[in-house]
Parts: C-alpha cells; structure tokens; sequence
C-alpha cells in the first residue's frame, strides 16, 4: 500500500521538479571540468622557463619573492582560474638573478665626541671682545671721497692718526695766509687808488704813515712805487696761498687713496733691498770690471 502511495507521489510531480532532480543528479555523478580543454582536472603548472627577476648585486633572497607572472606561458585552462591581477608566490631556487648597475654604497658615519663643541657652545662662557682679531680693509673710493668731503677725514678713515695734524695745520695755515695776504692787498689797492685819483677828499694811504707825519714832507713819487710795489707782492704773496691750499687739498685726498690701496698690499718678508759687489764684464776688450750690484726683491 505504501509503495503504491509513493509512485502516485511520483507521478503527481510536475515536469519542471523531475528536470531540476536529474540536474542535481547529473551534477553530482560527473565532475565540474567538463568544459576545460583537459580531460581531467589538473593543478595550475608554472612556467618551465625561470621567471628573471633583477635584484642588486651580491643580495640573496630569504623569503619567496612575489612575482606578476607572463600568462601567456600559462595553459589555457588558467585563464579560467587565475585572475589577471593575482600575484603567483615563486619558489627561491627558481628564481634566476641578474646582475644590476645600481650599487648599495653604504655612507661612512663620523663619530663626533660632544665635548669637543661643549667649550665653544656654552652659552655661560663670557665673550671677551679684547680677544677678537678685527681685519680692517678700508675702501679706497669711500677714503677719496671722505678726504674730498673734509680733509685730513681720509686719514682718520685709514687710521693714520698721525697724518691728520699735518694735513689740518697745513690747511688752516694756508688758510689764514691767504686771508691775511688778501686783506693786505685790498688795504694797498685803495691806497694806491686814492694816491693816483688827485682827490683831495680820499686819503687812505696816509694810514700807512705816523699820526704826525705830514703828506707835503712826503716823496710822491716814491709813495707811489712803494704802494704799487706792496699791492703786488701781496697779490702774488695770496695766489700762492691759495694755489698751496688746492695742492694740500689734492694731495691729502692722493694719500687717503694711496694709504688705503696699500693696506691690501701683502708686505712679506722678502721686499728687501741689497747691496753686494759684482763683476761686470765689459764688451769693448776682455776685462772684468769690479762693482756693486744693488737688487731689490718685491
């Protein structure tokens, strides 16, 4: 009876249920590679020919190097299998090493003993500016252009201290001449104006006389050469002191210029000058002539 009720249950499935168990059952009894172009399922072989792989000189590899593999030395079967972008783990001992250009240069490391920048980095230390070698280098335009603005400041700029009272006394002595020489040359030009005029009212050249002195016991004449001989002197006496005065001028602005050259010049030791005797041979007969020889080493 039970039977009889199982194949009527049977008989009652629709077409669609008996496909879906003939499926399954189909599944089950054949094996999933049925559509590979092998036979029988085989497990991904890796290429027969090494995979080379640079890696610099004299390096060994310890772990097993991940490399992309060539998938067209793969079998076709693997194209179903292995993803695109998958890394393949390859064994050391397959692995072919090249040679490389690029060097591992290990950069040599200098020991540096703190103590030795200790003395000069200890902020406790005081600083002694009386130990501080100064390098002085004046400039020679900055010298000539001081020396023009004022003269004897060159010399001071160059610190030639000594050199500043000769240039200052030079100047105000000059300076004083010339105005004394002019101021006697004005008083004898109106003298000798007024002397040769006939005015009686303008009499300025009896200032030159005593207070008792009378102009009719006085030589004219000679009164006048005196006058224009004096007027003369002075003159020269003043154009002299002014000339003097442009050439100390000039020449304290030529030493500032010269004094602050000469202070780069490296003066060492061996600019010295000597004096030796010598022979010196003569080219008119076969004699030596006997002499001093004066050499000077710069």
């Amino acid at each position: 009876m039970s039977k009889g009720q199982d194949r009527n249950k049977y008989d009652k499935l629709d077409l669609s249920t008996r496909i879906v168990i003939l499926g399954l059952i189909f599944t089950l009894v054949f094996p999933f590679n049925i559509f590979s172009a092998t036979d029988s399922p085989q497990r991904p072989q890796l290429p027969r020919k090494p995979i080379k792989i640079e890696e610099p000189d004299n390096t060994t590899p310890k772990d097993p190097v991940q490399a992309e593999p060539d998938l067209s030395e793969f079998p076709d079967s693997m194209w179903l299998t292995v993803p695109r972008h998958q890394r393949v783990e390859v064994v050391g001992d397959s692995v072919e090493f090249t040679g490389d250009s690029l060097k591992v240069t290990q950069i040599a490391v200098v020991p540096v003993e703190t103590d030795t920048t200790a003395a000069a980095t200890n902020p406790d230390d005081e600083f002694d500016p009386d130990y501080v070698v100064r390098d002085f280098n004046p400039d020679p335009t900055r010298a000539v252009w001081m020396s023009a603005l004022f003269p004897g400041l060159g010399q001071l700029y160059n610190r030639r201290y000594w050199k500043l009272p000769i240039v200052i006394g030079g100047f105000m002595g000059l300076g004083y001449a010339t105005s004394w020489n002019n101021r006697m040359l004005n008083d004898y030009t109106q003298a000798y104006r007024d002397l040769m005029d006939n005015d009686p009212s303008t009499k300025s050249y009896m200032d030159f006389f005593p207070p008792n002195a009378k102009e009719e016991d006085l030589n004219r004449s000679w009164m006048e050469r005196t006058f224009k001989a004096r007027k003369d002197f002075y003159r020269r006496n003043r154009d002299l002191c002014i000339i003097c005065m442009v050439g100390v001028y000039l020449i304290a602005m030529v030493d500032a210029y010269v004094d602050a050259s000469l202070s780069h010049f490296d003066i060492s030791p061996d600019l010295t000058m000597d004096v030796y005797p010598t022979l010196i041979p003569d080219t008119r007969n076969s004699r030596v002539g006997i002499g001093l020889q004066w050499a000077l080493n710069f």
